[in-house]
Formats: structure tokens, sequence, C-alpha cells
């Protein structure tokens, strides 16, 4: 509702009904004065944005105090008083991911361990050896030097001649180009050639060998930047196949359909971001001010998110808790399959049309 003063006439400038109240009963419309000041645009902007028109503090308040409530009252058709479950957990999780990558932006690199003394020991040796073949390369001269400096730290990053030492985490290591690949898999027997999975997978280490050159490392980063940026899209996806799991779990429930399966997932969700949220802030103020217990309590609110669920849904179903504690373990067991198996084909997705 706007904080507009109600007009005097009683015709609704959208649809011409006569309006009894401030709002008209045909399209809904407020009857309200159109003009306002800038000053009263700005106020009214901050307002939906804090407020929701009240109800989203409303609705959060009930989703903490009272697990399943929400969701119950909603699909008993209670709605005025609580935000639509799809508006709030879109606003939710666009918070809960623009805060995570915010604060924890270093999840986004995959850091390269140093090679340790051993490794570093045997590369050397590899290395003064293909620098007596060479002796004019200087490449090689200058990563011999730095890894016999022992005052420094060395990764793979860091040795930019990575085909000259035959250093290789994959089958693609093994050739120069994809077409080296093409001709060496064409001269083999048909029976000797790799497998279609061995080939699709080779191919696509090469192109990124041939895209990054020796700088593996920068292309594996931006890979795991693209595919944890998908993340917010593969939750959304789970929705429906969770609601599903719960349709399963109690189909001999007929009043209540599938519909009441997916608001009642949707409030769920929508707690867990709040719940992990609570989690992430806890655990940067630990970071921050290093205070004592600040991780204990992150490990009990970690537990209460799991149970959370368990007591939404005897609240929701209203089943006992025996009946309700094997439908939670048989919820959550196979919602980590769905969560597993969409993990994976995002992350092909990410590898294979990530360019």
């Amino acid at each position: 509702m706007s904080h507009q003063p109600q007009r005097a006439e009683k015709n609704c400038l959208n649809c011409g009904t006569t309006v009894i109240g401030r709002y008209c009963h045909v399209c809904g419309q407020e009857n309200v004065v159109t003009k306002e000041s800038f000053w009263s645009l700005a106020k009214h902007f901050v307002f939906d944005i804090l407020h929701f028109d009240g109800k989203f503090w409303h609705t959060l308040k009930y989703l903490i105090i009272r697990p399943g409530y929400v969701a119950r009252q909603y699909c008993e058709g209670k709605r005025n008083s609580y935000l639509h479950p799809i508006r709030m957990y879109l606003f939710t999780s666009a918070v809960f991911f623009l805060l995570f990558f915010g604060l924890k932006g270093d999840v986004l690199q995959i850091k390269q361990n140093s090679f340790s003394k051993k490794d570093r020991s045997e590369l050397a040796t590899t290395l003064a050896e293909e620098l007596r073949k060479k002796p004019g390369d200087t490449s090689l001269r200058r990563q011999l030097a730095l890894l016999n400096d022992t005052t420094r730290d060395v990764n793979i990053g860091q040795l930019d001649s990575a085909r000259q030492v035959n250093i290789s985490l994959s089958n693609s290591g093994k050739y120069r180009s994809l077409a080296h690949y093409d001709s060496v898999q064409k001269a083999l027997p048909k029976e000797k050639r790799d497998a279609w999975i061995n080939r699709v997978f080779t191919r696509r280490g090469l192109e990124l060998k041939q895209k990054y050159g020796n700088n593996m490392s920068q292309g594996i980063n931006v890979m795991w930047t693209d595919f944890l940026h998908k993340l917010p899209y593969m939750l959304f996806l789970s929705l429906p196949f969770f609601a599903l799991i719960l349709k399963l779990l109690y189909i001999r429930r007929k009043n209540f359909f599938y519909s009441d399966h997916a608001v009642f997932t949707l409030y769920h969700y929508i707690a867990s971001f709040i719940l992990l949220l609570v989690m992430l802030f806890i655990g940067q103020l630990e970071n921050w001010t290093h205070l004592p217990g600040l991780g204990t309590l992150v490990v009990v609110l970690f537990f209460v998110w799991m149970g959370y669920l368990l007591i939404e849904m005897k609240s929701f179903y209203k089943q006992g808790w025996a009946k309700t504690t094997i439908k939670f373990l048989l919820a959550d067991l196979l919602g980590f399959f769905v969560i597993l198996l969409l993990f994976i084909a995002f992350l092909l997705v990410s590898i294979f049309v990530f360019k």
C-alpha cells in the first residue's frame, strides 16, 4: 500500500469502475492521487526495499520461530499477511549469493600447492638434463635457477615451460595439439583408439591448453569461477525435484497437491538461505575478530539447520515423530543425490561449454 492520499473521485483510473474503498474491486488498483514529489518517490523506494510492504519481515519472523507454519498458512489460503514464496525466494537467494561471493571471494580461486622438497629436486634434475641437451635454452636456465633458489616457494603455475619437462595432469599432456592428437588417433587401429568419453576429455584439455598455453592455472580458476556462479541456477533447478521427492514420500496424503509441496520447498530454501547467511556472518566475524566460541556457534547453527527441516515437516504435514523422522532421512538422502547429480551436470557444462 502506498502512502499517497486517497482520491476524492471514485472512478478507477485504470478500468473506470466505481471504487468502494481504497482499492478497485475489479482490477485491484489503488485509488490514490497520482502526482507525488521526488522526495515521496525516494521515500517509497526505500520503504519498499526495507519493508516489502511489511510482509517480508512478518514472514521472516514466523519462518524463524515457527518452522513449517508459514507454508501451511499459505497453502490453507491465509496468504495476505505473507510475502509470496517465489518473490521472497528470489530476493533472499540474490542477497545470499551477493554477500557470499563478496565476503568469500577466495573460494573462487583454486590455490596451487607448492612443490614438495622431493618433487622440486626431481624436477630440477629433469630440467638439468634438458638443459644439457639444449644449452642455449634461456627459459630452461631461468626455471632451473628458480628451482634451485631454496628461499622461494615454487608451484607449477610459475613454470612456463611445462611442455619441455612433460608435466601433465591429464592425458592431453601426451599431445602437442588437437591436430597431433587427431593424427595419432587416426593412425591407430580402430579397436585401440580412445573411447568416446576419453576422446571428449582429451580434446577439451587440449583446447584449454591451446587457449591458456602454459598458464593452465589461470584457465582452471576462470572455469571454476564460471561454475560457482552457476550455483544459484543449480539450486533453483533443484526446487521442483525436491518437491517431487516430498510428493512421493507423502503420496498417500491426497489433500496435499504438488503445488503444496513446492510452496513448502520454497519456504524451506528461504529459511536455509537465512540460516546460512547468519553462519556466513559469524564465520566472517571470527576471521575479523578471532573471538573464541564463534566457530562453535557456527557448528551449532549448522546442526540447527539440519534439524530445521525435520521440525518443518512435522509442523506442515502433521504426522507423528516416527514417520516424520523416517521421511526426513529419506528426503535428505534423495535430496543429496539430486544435488550431486545437478552438481556434476553443471560442472560438466562449465567444462565443455566454457569458452
